[in-house]
């Protein structure tokens, strides 16, 4: 059989099997075709490529040629041409090898190609017995490209609001523009890349044309920008660098503390205008604890209660944010923490609105609102809302996380008075707060996350830190001189000594160190464990604790409690270890009932061995989350809307089981302490190290 020709033999009833003659290829299409991995160009506008271009074409012989015993097999015939300087046609050509019917069949162009000339190429398929049209025969058109040996030169950078210029410049949270340029005119995109970030890349609407860019600072100091120009063939420029200053962000525009005496009737602005209070305001309420706010404002939710400035606090059609601390007094309805007046109702309003599931925060502006988070009566949260004029995005944050989807905004134009407590409606005010609010501020400008979190910290506060280093007629102090633990029967004080060196003395026992200083608490397993005269943590708000630990066993043969705090009735939290998977469970109930079982809500698989590990459990009431870490290293996170309130002593080394106690701790126990109020993550490795994690919070 001749090469591929398929012969296809047909049997009739009626006589004989007949021989079907050969079918040509088919013609090569258009969309089969590609350039160094691009589409075939066809026209005016060809592909730029910055090497001698791989050139493929799927080829395809009919299918009525084959035949169950063969596959159809086809070869490309490739020729490429242009016209050289001397105005004479040059053309190549290459004939591929035999392949399969339907696959990509190539031709890398030779090395001889002039530079910046349109080559034409097109392609047809040959069976061996006969040929197809050629690709641009018809309605078909020929590919072209121009092989680009030259790359780009490199790009300018300029910023009209941060100059390369060696001065420091405003700021964190206010947006620069970037413009690129290169003067090379067949320039298409540019990469760029800012410290810390991955590299982008933006097109010009037009080759050669400039490009803007806009970036947003997130931290102060030396920055910068380093880019690189592309060229229509993909050749890139060498990296050019713009280097600028980034100021700290700029203080607000407008700061109401709300910290001014009891009968005060205005509230001093330590930034913009001082705000006259109507007759429901009463000065010199509690403050959110762990903050810099001393003192608040109570609104009663009539209509004497609110703050007025009668003057816009800022320009709320360029970027804004607005934020303080709120505590409502109900959730059933809408209320309103701060808003500034537009023609027939607010501009924007930050506060609480009530939807079919449930109350939420929320931050509307003009049409758009963004709402999320759980308010909660009595409860104190921090708000803030953000209009970004750049993106045209409004984003709100409760206790310091973006809650929520950020909307697209619009802007009413008008703009007037500031208000805190009330919203503008078309027949006057309303959504009046009944509740406590504290220090509103209002920036010009984007505040970034960072910030964000930095405004709304509450810094935890110690309740206890105990060394267990030694311990004096039963009971081992607390660090600043708080109420010690108890210790009771199988409990106690190991103390290490290096007053000798076991290689040096053979008298000398070979004794473990302790597991932090000099000193820790040892439990027998069987009734060791020890205590404080009551509950340490609120379980019911915002706490963390922290323990380090080191089992006797590698395989003990039953749960153990190294923590654990209890309710009226049964244990409201305990840390515990369960060997049979190697894991630490921070077990809660649903309810402090009578035999309420426990419910593991998060665990963390731990080492099997008898290392030392640092523990941790945080609750942000804040964010409704409960985290058990592990070593700083592992964690698991839980929701918990709504911790229950512990009024039982915290224990060390055992749990609540039934009418008494179990679950003994076999093993060592060090470095235990106490925060009111939820650690950071950043800050829980300190824990267990010496060294205060609360001291790093600002």
């Amino acid at each position: 059989m001749v090469a591929g020709c398929v012969v296809a033999l047909l049997a009739t009833a009626a006589g004989p099997a007949q021989a079907l003659d050969n079918l040509p290829p088919k013609q090569p299409l258009i969309q089969d075709l590609q350039t160094e991995n691009s589409p075939c160009a066809t026209g005016d506008d060809p592909t730029y490529v910055s090497q001698p271009p791989r050139l493929s074409a799927a080829l395809y012989d009919p299918e009525e040629d084959n035949q169950p015993t063969e596959a159809n097999r086809v070869k490309g015939e490739f020729e490429a041409w242009w016209t050289d300087g001397a105005g004479v046609e040059q053309r190549r050509t290459h004939t591929t090898l035999m392949s399969l019917s339907g696959t990509p069949q190539y031709w890398t162009v030779p090395d001889d190609i002039p530079a910046n000339t349109v080559v034409s190429w097109h392609v047809r398929a040959d069976d061996g017995e006969a040929t197809s049209a050629w690709s641009d025969e018809g309605d078909g058109s020929a590919c072209s490209f121009v092989y680009d040996d030259v790359s780009p030169e490199k790009p300018t950078i300029s910023s009209p609001e941060y100059p390369d210029d060696d001065s420091w410049t405003d700021g964190v949270g206010v947006y620069g523009h970037f413009t690129m340029d290169s003067p090379s005119d067949d320039v298409v995109a540019y990469r760029y890349e800012f410290p810390g970030g991955s590299p982008q890349k933006v097109f010009a609407e037009q080759p050669g044309a400039a490009v803007t860019i806009a970036y947003l600072p997130l931290d102060s100091g030396p920055d910068r920008l380093k880019v690189r120009a592309i060229d229509r063939s993909g050749r890139s420029s060498g990296d050019s660098y713009y280097e600028f200053l980034v100021t700290s962000g700029r203080a607000p525009v407008a700061r109401w503390k709300l910290d001014d005496p009891a009968g005060s009737r205005s509230a001093a602005a330590e930034a913009g205008t001082a705000a006259r209070a109507g007759t429901g305001v009463t000065f010199g309420g509690p403050a959110p604890s762990g903050t810099g706010t001393t003192t608040t404002v109570g609104l009663d939710g009539s209509g004497h209660g609110f703050l007025t400035t009668d003057a816009p606090a800022t320009d709320i059609r360029k970027s804004f944010a607005v934020s303080g601390w709120a505590r409502p007094a109900e959730t059933g309805r809408n209320m309103t923490v701060a808003s500034q007046d537009a023609d027939g109702g607010p501009g924007f309003a930050l506060g609480l609105r009530n939807r079919e599931t449930g109350p939420a925060w929320s931050f509307a502006i003009g049409d758009a609102t963004v709402s999320g988070g759980a308010p909660e009566t009595g409860e104190w949260a921090h708000l803030l809302g953000l209009y970004d004029a750049e993106t045209g995005r409004a984003r709100l944050y409760v206790n310091g996380h973006e809650v929520g989807t950020e909307v697209a905004a619009t802007p009413a134009e008008a703009a007037g008075a500031f208000q805190i407590g009330r919203a503008r409606g078309t027949a006057g005010y309303r959504d009046r707060w009944h509740g406590d609010i504290g220090d509103v501020r209002v920036h010009d400008r984007v505040v970034v996350p960072g910030e964000v979190t930095e405004l709304a910290l509450r810094k935890p506060k110690s309740l206890g830190r105990w060394s267990l280093e030694n311990a004096t007629d039963g009971t081992s102090p607390e660090q600043s001189g708080g109420a010690p633990l108890r210790l009771g029967a199988g409990a106690s004080i190991y103390e290490y000594s290096d007053s000798c060196i076991p290689e040096l003395d053979p008298d000398c026992p070979d004794v473990p160190p302790a597991l932090v200083g000099n000193g820790h608490l040892a439990l027998d397993g069987e009734t060791g464990y020890a205590a404080a005269d009551g509950p340490v943590v609120d379980t019911a708000e915002s706490f963390s604790l922290g323990v380090v630990v080191r089992l006797t066993d590698s395989s003990p043969d039953r749960p153990m409690t190294v923590l654990s705090q209890a309710g009226e009735h049964t244990d409201v939290l305990k840390v515990r270890y369960e060997p049979s998977t190697h894991n630490w469970q921070l077990v809660m109930p649903e309810k402090d009932e009578a035999g309420a079982p426990g419910k593991v809500v998060a665990q963390v698989q731990g080492p099997a061995g008898t290392q030392k590990l640092r523990l941790a459990v945080v609750y942000d009431d804040g964010t409704d989350t409960i985290t058990l870490f592990l070593d700083s290293s592992a964690k698991a996170t839980a929701s918990l809307p709504h911790g229950l309130r512990s009024t039982g002593a915290l224990q060390i080394g055992r749990a609540k089981v039934g009418d008494g106690w179990g679950e003994y701790f076999h093993g060592d126990v060090d470095e235990v302490q106490a925060y009111s109020g939820a650690l950071r993550e950043r800050d829980v490795p300190f824990l267990g190290t010496g060294v205060d994690p609360a001291a790093s919070a600002r």
